[in-house]
C-alpha cells in the first residue's frame, strides 16, 4: 500500500510542475545574484585589503553561509503562508483529512515536501558556487543535506506554529524578529568570534548557525578535521529542533483538523 505521505508529495509535484516558473526568481536567480554581489562584489574589496578569514577568501567563506541562510529563508516562507492557506484560505488540508489520510500524515507530507523544495534550492546554489570558484572540496556535496537539515529544524516548528494561527498577522513578526536576526548573527557574513561575547550564546541556539558551520566545513573540506564531536553536536541540535517540530506539528494538525 502506498504511503499517504507519498500521495501528498505526488500532489505537490503535480502542482509544482505547473507553477515552478513563479518561484524561479525567488528560489534560484535571487540567491545567485546575492552570492555574486556579496562573494565577488564585496569579496573583492575584502580580499584587496589582504584580509583572510581562517585562511579563506571572502567568497570561499561567505558562500556556504549564504547557502545555509538562503535555504532557511526559503523554508520560512514555505512554513507560514502556504500552511495557513491549507487551513483557512483554501482549506485543502480539511479535504485531505476527510480522506483516509490522517492529520499526522498531512503534517509529515508538508514537511517532506518543504524538504524536497529546499533540496532543489540548495543543489542549484551549490552548482553556482562551484562554478564561481567558491568550493574547495568534493565533500561540498554534504553541504546540501546539512543546509536542508538546518532549514527544516526551523521549518518544522514554524509549520506547527502556523497550524495554531487564525490569521497571518504574526507572520511578519516571525520574519522580522526571528529569521532576520538569524540571517545577520549566525556567522553567515563574518566569524562568530567577531560578535560581542554576550551575543554569542544567541548564535549557539540558532539552527542557522549549526547549519552554517556544517556547510562551511563541508565546502572547505574540513568536515571532521578537528574531531567528529563537533559535527555530531551540530547534527544532534538540529535533529532535536526537528523532533520538537514533529511532535508539536502532529498534535497541532490533529487538533486543528479534528475539531
Amino acid at each position: 500500500m502506498t504511503s499517504p505521505v507519498l500521495h501528498y508529495v505526488e500532489r505537490e509535484v503535480l502542482i509544482y510542475r505547473r507553477l515552478w516558473r513563479g518561484v524561479v526568481f525567488s528560489q534560484f536567480i535571487s540567491p545567485t545574484l546575492y552570492l555574486l554581489a556579496m562573494g565577488i562584489g564585496l569579496g573583492t574589496l575584502v580580499d584587496a585589503a589582504g584580509t583572510r578569514i581562517d585562511g579563506l577568501t571572502y567568497l570561499e567563506f561567505v558562500a556556504p553561509g549564504l547557502m545555509a541562510a538562503t535555504v532557511l529563508q526559503s523554508s520560512t516562507g514555505e512554513a507560514l503562508w502556504p500552511v495557513l492557506a491549507g487551513f483557512k484560505w483554501m482549506g485543502f488540508y480539511h479535504g485531505m483529512a476527510a480522506s483516509p489520510m490522517q492529520p499526522a500524515h498531512v503534517f509529515t507530507g508538508t514537511v517532506v515536501w518543504i524538504g524536497i523544495r529546499l533540496t532543489l534550492t540548495a543543489t542549484a546554489f551549490l552548482i553556482v558556487a562551484t562554478a564561481v570558484g567558491a568550493i574547495l572540496s568534493p565533500l561540498a556535496v554534504l553541504a546540501i543535506p546539512a543546509a536542508v537539515l538546518g532549514a527544516l529544524a526551523l521549518a518544522a516548528p514554524l509549520t506547527a506554529f502556523s497550524a495554531t494561527q487564525e490569521t497571518d498577522h504574526r507572520f511578519p513578526l516571525v520574519l522580522r524578529f526571528l529569521t532576520l536576526p538569524m540571517f545577520l548573527f549566525s556567522a553567515t557574513f563574518f566569524p562568530l568570534s567577531q560578535l560581542p561575547a554576550l551575543l554569542r550564546p544567541l548564535a549557539w541556539v540558532s539552527p542557522l548557525w549549526h547549519g552554517v558551520e556544517l556547510c562551511r566545513d563541508a565546502t572547505t573540506g574540513t568536515l571532521g578535521a578537528g574531531g567528529w564531536a563537533g559535527v555530531v553536536a551540530h547534527v544532534a541540535v538540529l535533529c532535536g529542533y526537528l523532533a520538537f517540530g514533529f511532535v508539536w506539528g502532529r498534535r497541532a494538525f490533529t487538533r486543528r483538523l479534528t475539531t
